[in-house]
């Protein structure tokens, strides 16, 4: 498959399920209403759908929702999918996760072929974390990220940047990162959508928040490219890579979001690339 500026498409992203069992501010309203089962690809559809995309050359396969991992009986789609692996006609199968459900499926993930997954964590203050996800507790997801590690696969981290809420803590981030082997993209918050204050208060544009890191940390510019929004720099302190994606500074709401609605373009910290 070739896109209309002669760029091969080999990397597919696909929401299993638009239901999470966060209820993050900038994502979603606490009182939400999810699509009706009937509207919703069923697991073995999901499954013959990825497959005939990977017929066609897709090489990278990315589960997201939502939290794909509350889908019941998902590990049978990552089963199913986790064959092309074997026979060598994909490269990558991966997860983008809050996290919540990694502790219990981090060893299954693995047997399924997953090695790296996205977790969304925009703080490791416990009160501050709840207050951003209202549903979530910290410590389940810090489980879940040390059981990923633990089982082989590796973590990166994204962190959405709020205004007044996290921007303190990107310091303590990257050197928590540094600490425990993970990567970070820290992710500009898109303020649209009907999910509760203006968002456009927190609203903190990555150009600035890059300057300040600056002044603490050595960010050496680099060419390295998943095919996602990213860029990125290694932290030579830490040897880690961080990465910026900057939806509203560089105008890439349109392109990222592919017209799904407001929740959606709110997803970029689920969507954002590996």
């Amino acid at each position: 498959m070739i896109d209309p500026f002669g760029r091969r498409i080999t990397y597919l992203r696909v929401s299993v399920t638009d239901r999470c069992d966060f209820r993050c501010v900038y994502c979603m309203a606490e009182d939400m209403t999810f699509l009706p089962k009937a509207e919703i690809l069923s697991l073995e559809e999901l499954d013959r759908l990825c497959s005939a995309f990977v017929r066609h050359g897709v090489r990278k396969l990315r589960l997201t929702g939502g939290e794909p991992l509350v889908r019941r009986n998902i590990m049978s789609l990552l089963r199913a999918l986790g064959r092309h692996i074997a026979t060598g006609a994909m490269d990558e199968l991966t997860v983008t996760t809050n996290g919540s459900q990694l502790a219990k499926y981090a060893e299954e993930l693995r047997g399924c072929g997953v090695r790296r997954v996205n977790v969304s964590l925009d703080t490791l203050d416990p009160a501050k974390f709840t207050a951003i996800t209202r549903w979530g507790k910290l410590p389940q997801v810090l489980d879940g990220i040390a059981a990923a590690k633990a089982a082989g696969i590796a973590v990166k981290i994204n962190v959405v940047a709020l205004k007044g809420v996290n921007d303190d803590e990107f310091d303590r981030m990257i050197a928590w990162c540094g600490e425990h082997g993970h990567d970070m993209t820290i992710i500009e918050v898109m303020p649209m959508g009907d999910i509760g204050p203006d968002r456009l208060d927190q609203y903190l544009p990555l150009s600035l928040v890059r300057a300040r890191l600056a002044e603490k940390w050595t960010l050496d510019e680099s060419d390295y490219r998943t095919g996602g929004p990213a860029r990125y720099v290694t932290v030579r302190e830490s040897g880690r890579r961080l990465g910026f994606i900057t939806p509203l500074t560089h105008n890439l709401s349109g392109a990222l979001c592919h017209g799904q609605g407001d929740r959606a373009a709110a997803r970029l910290h689920h969507a954002a690339d590996a």
